[in-house]
């Protein structure tokens, strides 16, 4: 039950990240709340990479953790933060829950992972909801398709790093991994932070909402998603990327008064029930767990 209650904490927590973008992304912008983002979870992180002896691999793998910071904070982080200036969190959250499923899609190609007919299905149910939801937004006179495709970009890149730490960086202790990736991915980002700096102060609900992103929806869930890999395993863990969409919903409806329409509400339960066919979610339960990293 505890560790059952850990991973609704964990989902609720990354659920609320798109509300809290949504809050300070139009008075930060997009770079420098990316910045603030990443600089507060590299100071709460590296801490627990010296704590828990990791710092040899912080320095010795640089450049990999480089590539890392680049394709699962920088740049997805960025495309979210585009998307939320235009479209609803709720319906950001929901197409979030595809990353799984680009996930196996780029194992398939480069690290020739089988699919499987059920894979497939779910595959195929997935991009029909995608579909779905962006013909909804095309044909909403206040919105626009780019957004979505930003955010099936931005998990295209945590699909594509998935496969990259598996490949390459499975020797790579977690904790240097996540601290240092955040820590590359503030340096990257800090020239396009500086030069678009926002010209106002932001407003005290902007600074807040920065700085939850920043230590409790990076750092500390990082924190709380290897605590349960290790105790629960990481296929097990792994589930709560099917929870994220759930409450990202949820706290829309609640605090943000959004409301999605029929064909979106239809195009992300595709896209959820396809992620987990695709993943092959319900026979993870039944395999030997392995060390696997994913945001």
């Amino acid at each position: 039950m505890q560790d059952f209650l850990e991973l609704l904490l964990l989902g609720a927590i990354w659920g609320s990240s798109f509300m809290l973008i949504k809050w300070a992304a139009p008075e930060f912008g997009i770079f420098a709340l990316v910045e603030v983002r990443a600089i507060g979870a590299t100071i709460l992180l590296i801490p627990f990479v010296f704590l828990k002896g990791q710092q040899q691999d912080l320095f010795k793998y640089w450049p990999q953790l480089l590539v890392v910071g680049l394709l699962n904070t920088a740049i997805p982080f960025c495309l979210f933060n585009y998307s939320l200036l235009h479209i609803e969190a709720g319906l950001a959250a929901i197409l979030n829950g595809t990353a799984p499923m680009f996930g196996m899609l780029v194992a398939y190609l480069f690290l020739k992972e089988t699919i499987g007919w059920v894979g497939l299905v779910g595959v195929l149910m997935g991009f029909a909801g995608v579909v779905l939801i962006s013909y909804a937004q095309a044909t909403n006179a206040n919105a626009s398709v780019w957004p979505v495709l930003a955010i099936l970009l931005a998990t295209l890149c945590y699909g594509i790093v998935a496969s990259y730490l598996k490949h390459s960086m499975s020797h790579v202790k977690p904790f240097a991994i996540a601290g240092g990736s955040q820590f590359f991915a503030a340096l990257v980002l800090a020239p396009f932070a500086i030069m678009n700096l926002p010209e106002t102060m932001p407003s005290s609900r902007a600074l807040t909402s920065a700085l939850l992103l920043s230590f409790v929806c990076t750092g500390f869930a990082y924190v709380l998603y290897f605590d349960l890999i290790a105790k629960i395993g990481p296929s097990r863990a792994l589930t709560v990327g099917y929870l994220v969409p759930l409450f990202g919903v949820l706290w829309g409806y609640i605090i943000l008064n959004e409301s999605l329409t029929i064909k979106e509400l239809a195009g992300g339960a595709l896209v959820i029930i396809g992620v987990m066919l695709a993943t092959n979610i319900f026979s993870r339960f039944k395999r030997k767990p392995s060390i696997v990293i994913h945001k």
